[in-house]
């Protein structure tokens, strides 16, 4: 079986160039160790972070994979960029990545986000995080709880700081 990598974190990350730093030699050790996956969401600074970094290691390791999670259409409309210059450009934010959209259309949409964190856990063997476990409540701490319960790795960067 191949390993596969989620990530989930809160939607503020602070010390975003220590996190980055931490994140990269993290998923580039997974890379190593024969990870070729790896599943974010949309919703959060610690998203695109993961995404981000992600891409950037695909121009090294060119076989991985990335799929970035939607909960809605609206997120892979093309966005206009105006520039005088040049005239406007169409930017596709998640050109040249897998993205899904599990089956959550019927449920309610504060729920879409916690479900769709669910099913990438489902699909993962490692969870990478950054989830402040001392709150009490949240959709990050829901999810951390949650593959703690499904007996996935966890790597939480939180816990760096």
């Amino acid at each position: 079986m191949s390993k596969k990598v989620a990530f989930i974190g809160h939607r503020y990350v602070h010390k975003i160039n220590d996190i980055r730093t931490s994140l990269y030699n993290l998923i580039e050790q997974e890379i190593k160790n024969g990870c070729k996956f790896f599943v974010m969401g949309t919703h959060g600074e610690f998203d695109k972070l993961a995404l981000d970094v992600c891409r950037n290691l695909r121009k090294v390791y060119i076989d991985i994979t990335i799929q970035v999670v939607i909960t809605s259409l609206h997120t892979i409309k093309p966005i206009i960029v105006h520039d005088p210059i040049w005239g406007d450009e169409k930017y596709t934010p998640y050109e040249n990545v897998e993205t899904v959209m599990y089956d959550i259309e019927q449920e309610h949409f504060k729920r879409k986000i916690s479900i769709s964190n669910q099913k990438m856990i489902d699909c993962c063997d490692t969870l990478i995080c950054y989830v402040d476990t001392t709150r009490a409540y949240g959709g990050a701490v829901r999810a951390y709880k949650y593959a703690n319960k499904k007996g996935l790795r966890i790597v939480n960067l939180y816990d760096n700081l």
